[in-house]
């Protein structure tokens, strides 16, 4: 089937769909490559490859929680169907697939628009009353992540709902608290998440940070603007092409995140969950995107045993060992230690909201997150002492996570961790 790719009002070029496979199987014509995906068209010869796996990627991975319950309740055996029933529409950009160049923009789009809730129904386990009557034109068609979510409109806001993993569930809880400590850093752009009970089953909440107007580019697709040399660092190359697309306050904003990341103990900030913001009509990029989907942290599918100040875990997206990574830091004057200082009562607090968090695992959460607060907090007031001045920042962010992390593994690889081919956006 022929169709024109979209962003919001502007056609990009012409295609065919195949409606067997839902790959783009021909491309007829090209109206406007300025407004390409960034990181699709660099290469010419091979711009259908690019833009098919540009447009997988958009789809429900197959990850997903409960996705093969939810394909067999509407008997669908491809996921990439459930793309091309919606026209590729999604809340965090703009891009859509016109069937045969026939529809507008303002009659179709989620962020004007009503959606369906079937699609969000069926992943959260809703029985399908009729298969015939399902109304596919949703944005959970378009969402990213391996855990349980959805999209619903509440109160004329676009949010996003979602889950955990057993046997805690403690990612919705993580969620809000993040929220709650970089609520008392300096100037730092974060998602507020909110806690919410479905069916007696813990969720987060959170508004869309993307208007109609802006879309979000990760830092996968700014990597992808141009072949990394082999000599540089994917964080390197990263803060470069920053610069060649005129994207400000990168570093910073790598600074408060990485130092952060290691604070909780964040094991999933992968390449897929950070970025920009870019404007849809004037391609200008408006500014780093704001700290989101930290769920994966603050020891969430540890056994009480292993629930200690020092854990063993593994950091991305730059390196594996939290020490390594936490060098790249350079400042830390995005935290204010003050209001460092008891934010674990906020974590009791946050907490004692979900039924499936037993007394004893949130004491032993408390307690440990409460002595790491303590070592964040008389590491960085050591590296700002006078005495400290001659020692270089790397070498005190080596000693800080060194002490934050004593009991890495040798064995664990201290190479960066590379690009991953498909990252997964979990909001």
């Amino acid at each position: 089937m022929n169709y024109t790719l979209m962003n919001k009002n502007t056609p990009i070029l012409a295609c065919v769909i195949d409606s067997d496979t839902n790959v783009i199987s021909r491309i007829n014509n090209m109206e406007n490559p300025e407004y390409l995906p960034i990181g699709v068209g660099i290469h010419k010869d091979r711009l259908r490859k690019d833009l098919n796996k540009w447009f997988k990627n958009r789809a429900i991975p197959a990850s997903r929680q409960d996705l093969r319950n939810a394909l067999e309740a509407i008997d669908i055996s491809d996921i990439d169907c459930l793309l091309v029933k919606s026209m590729a529409l999604s809340l965090s950009d703009q891009y859509w697939i016109n069937p045969n160049g026939e529809l507008e923009w303002k009659d179709v789009n989620f962020f004007d628009n009503s959606f369906s809730d079937d699609i969000g129904d069926i992943f959260f386990g809703k029985p399908v009353a009729n298969k015939e009557n399902i109304n596919f034109m949703s944005p959970d068609n378009t969402s990213d992540g391996w855990l349980k979510k959805r999209w619903q409109i509440i109160d004329e806001k676009r949010c996003l709902i979602k889950g955990g993993s057993d046997p805690f569930v403690q990612e919705p809880v993580n969620e809000v608290f993040a929220s709650e400590i970089l609520s008392r850093c300096n100037n730092v752009s974060y998602v507020n998440y909110s806690f919410l009970v479905i069916d007696d089953k813990p969720y987060s909440v959170c508004e869309n940070f993307i208007t109609p107007d802006t879309e979000l580019v990760t830092a996968n697709q700014i990597m992808l603007s141009a072949k990394k040399p082999n000599h540089i660092s994917n964080y390197d190359h990263l803060l470069n092409q920053c610069s060649v697309l005129g994207i400000s306050g990168m570093k910073e904003h790598l600074d408060t995140m990485l130092a952060f990341d290691s604070l909780i103990m964040n094991e999933d900030r992968h390449y897929g969950n950070f970025g920009v913001i870019r404007d849809v009509n004037t391609l200008k990029f408006v500014g780093v995107a704001p700290i989101f989907d930290s769920g994966s942290s603050l020891w969430y599918n540890s056994l009480e045993k292993d629930i200690s100040l020092t854990p063993d875990f593994k950091t991305k997206p730059f390196h594996e060992l939290p020490s390594k990574q936490l060098e790249l830091v350079s400042s830390f004057d995005s935290f204010d230690l003050e209001k460092l200082k008891g934010v674990e009562r906020i974590f009791d607090e946050t907490l004692s909201q979900s039924s499936r968090i037993s007394s004893e695992r949130k004491e032993l959460l408390v307690s440990a997150f409460a002595a790491r607060v303590d070592k964040f907090v008389n590491m960085i007031e050591a590296q700002k002492s006078p005495q400290k001045t001659q020692v270089s920042i790397k070498q005190q962010s080596r000693s800080l996570g060194d002490r934050l992390n004593s009991a890495e593994k040798s064995s664990q690889a201290q190479k960066p961790n590379k690009v991953p081919k498909n990252p997964n956006l979990g909001r």
